[in-house]
C-alpha cells in the first residue's frame, strides 16, 4: 500500500464517522419533532373545548351585566321617586306639624307654670371619686 492508499483510506473512514454522527442527529432532531407535533396536538385538542367554555363564560358575564344594568336603573329610579316623595310630604305635612308642635310647645309652657310656682324638689348632692359616684352622706363620713 502506497501512501496515497493510506490517506484515501483515512479519509474515507472520518467521512464514514461524520456520516454515522450526522446520521444520529437526524434521527433524534426527527424524534423531537415527533414529539412536538404530538405535543402540539395535544394542546389544540384540549385548548378548543377550553376556548369554547371561556366564550360561553362571557356571553354568560355579558347577560348578567345586562341584568344588573337594569336593575341598577330601576334602583336609580326608586331612589329619585323617593327622593320627590320625601319632598313632596315635607312640603305638605312639614309647615303644619311645626305649627302644632310650637303650639303643643306652648301649651306644656302655660300649664308648666303652675309647677315653677312650687319649690324644686331636693336633689342630693354626688361627688364623683375615681369614677364612682358617692352620695353626699358617705361622702362626709370618708372625710371624717
Amino acid at each position: 500500500m502506497t501512501g496515497g492508499e493510506v490517506a484515501g483510506i483515512l479519509v474515507a473512514v472520518f467521512w464514514a464517522i461524520l456520516v454515522s454522527f450526522l446520521a444520529v442527529v437526524l434521527v433524534r432532531l426527527a424524534q423531537t419533532l415527533k414529539a412536538t407535533t404530538k405535543l402540539v396536538a395535544d394542546v389544540t385538542e384540549q385548548a378548543v373545548p377550553l376556548l369554547a367554555d371561556a366564550s360561553a363564560t362571557v356571553r354568560s358575564a355579558r347577560t348578567q351585566l345586562d341584568r344588573v344594568d337594569a336593575i341598577a336603573s330601576d334602583v336609580q329610579e326608586v331612589t329619585s321617586n323617593a327622593s320627590a316623595l320625601s319632598t313632596t310630604v315635607a312640603s305638605t305635612f312639614g309647615g303644619p306639624l311645626v305649627k302644632v308642635a310650637a303650639f303643643g310647645y306652648g301649651v306644656r309652657k302655660a300649664l308648666g307654670r303652675d309647677r315653677q310656682d312650687a319649690p324644686p324638689a331636693r336633689r342630693e348632692r354626688r361627688t364623683v371619686i375615681v369614677g364612682r359616684t358617692v352620695p353626699s352622706a358617705r361622702r362626709r363620713k370618708q372625710k371624717g
